[in-house]
């Protein structure tokens, strides 16, 4: 079977690939139950800088560290938390 892969001129990864849905299949009526209504969706919270090296931006941030684990948190300013 893998001389069969390697002979034909495709890539192997395409042969083992799925093919993918054709959307012109479904009905407007089952795509409007897959996609959840923007009332559902959940809050996105900000997330944290990853850094190689984490310091302090303002007199607000103080420096954590937890589980191993360099944290800074700021309670001034949320977009300055680092990891």
């Amino acid at each position: 079977m893998l001389r069969h892969l390697f002979a034909t001129g495709r890539p192997v990864l395409s042969l083992l690939r799925p093919k993918p849905l054709s959307i012109a299949r479904f009905s407007p009526s089952l795509l409007r139950g897959l996609a959840p209504a923007a009332s559902d969706l959940p809050h996105l919270a900000r997330g944290m800088k990853v850094r190689s090296s984490v310091k302090r931006l303002c007199d607000g941030c103080s420096v954590v560290i937890r589980k191993g684990r360099v944290y800074v948190l700021c309670s001034r300013n949320p977009k300055h938390k680092q990891v």
